[in-house]
């Protein structure tokens, strides 16, 4: 295993360290634990860890030095990981989710939150004293349906994660159209919806972000092209969907259809990027009117096959593109004035399916 710069040995004096979930159904390692050089961003394979199948997506909670991973299976599942030094240590077995499918999480407090996919529904975990994972969950199961007969015959939660001020939770469910706004009580860990945000019907909701100024969230679709720029009302515990955004997909193949995956937004705010599959390209909104206001500035190519995953590193100045299909991570260079993006170079990771950073 090695990087996309041959011959470069990873400066790792920040001590940083990525981790890269991959489908071991398709071939992929699990988790990989890869060294990022200080100085170039390349990252460099160190460990792998195979112990929980098909990791699709990563939480880490940096305080507790945990690492938490879903199993992307039926029936569903997590596991928690000592991550210190470059290496993963189990912290005990993984544990039920009480879905099936689970494809995002996050960490809400003490708890361990998961989208299943497949079950239409979130769950809601115990985090024990040392990090472990303790049930049984409490699940909420979502209800509802759209017009996309193919994929919207159910609910299909595709995203939790708390909001910036930690008070509510939101799940995008892709099935029905919609963004639920819910209450997780501290001490039960039952969630309870709040408010559900409506969204065009067909479009397909995959993923959501906030910008840094905790005011505005973006919620890419997956069904159909589009961007929806939100108002977050962080007392009221309400997201107003305002206007949308079309997501540009020049270059998709003939009677192709685009699957935008997952919209990021850097630390400074100035930028919002997307990724989409299909036409495998990274795409680039500028803010110069504010949040609310996303101007499409140009796309790039994303340096391998179906985009599913897009990080950018905690300074700002790189963004990771993770490639499933071509099983891949690449990454750029990101001009903080012009919001450019230049190809740093790429490591093999085989059905990589997400990174996240320590």
């Amino acid at each position: 295993m090695g990087g996309a710069e041959r011959g470069n040995r990873a400066d790792t004096r920040d001590g940083q360290w990525a981790y890269i979930g991959s489908f071991t159904a398709g071939g992929g390692r699990g988790i990989t634990v890869a060294a990022v050089d200080a100085v170039t961003g390349a990252l460099t394979p160190h460990s792998a860890v195979d112990t929980i199948v098909n990791p699709s997506a990563l939480a880490l909670d940096p305080g507790a030095g945990v690492l938490y991973a879903v199993s992307d299976t039926e029936p569903g599942a997590v596991a928690a990981f000592r991550a210190d030094a470059g290496s993963l240590t189990p912290l005990g077995p993984a544990v039920g989710v009480g879905g099936s499918g689970p494809t995002h999480l996050g960490v809400a407090g003490r708890r361990v939150l998961t989208a299943n996919y497949g079950s239409g529904s979130v769950s809601s975990l115990a985090i024990g004293p040392d990090g472990s994972l303790c049930g049984p969950p409490a699940v909420l199961t979502h209800r509802g349906s759209g017009p996309d007969a193919d994929r919207q015959r159910g609910p299909h939660a595709h995203q939790v994660l708390p909001d910036p001020g930690g008070r509510w939770v939101l799940s995008v469910d892709l099935g029905t159209d919609s963004v639920r706004v819910c209450v997780l009580d501290p001490a039960t860990g039952e969630l309870r919806v709040h408010a559900e945000t409506v969204l065009r019907a067909g479009s397909g909701p995959r993923h959501l972000a906030f910008h840094p100024d905790g005011e505005v969230a973006y919620v890419l679709h997956e069904l159909e092209p589009v961007m929806t720029v939100c108002r977050w009302d962080a007392a009221a515990g309400h997201l107003e969907a305002l206007t949308e955004v079309a997501v540009d997909t020049e270059g998709l193949p003939a009677g192709e259809r685009a699957h935008p995956s997952v919209v990021c937004v850097p630390p400074d705010g100035r930028f919002v990027r997307a990724a989409v599959r299909g036409s495998n390209t990274v795409l680039t909104f500028s803010l110069p009117d504010g949040a609310e206001k996303p101007r499409f500035t140009g796309g790039v190519d994303c340096g391998g096959v179906w985009p599913r995953d897009l990080v950018t590193d905690p300074s700002g100045r790189r963004l990771y593109v993770v490639n499933e299909w071509s099983g891949d991570v690449t990454w750029f260079e990101a001009d903080p004035e012009s919001g450019r993006l230049r190809r740093g170079g790429a490591v093999e990771v085989p059905a990589a399916a997400c990174v996240v950073f320590s």
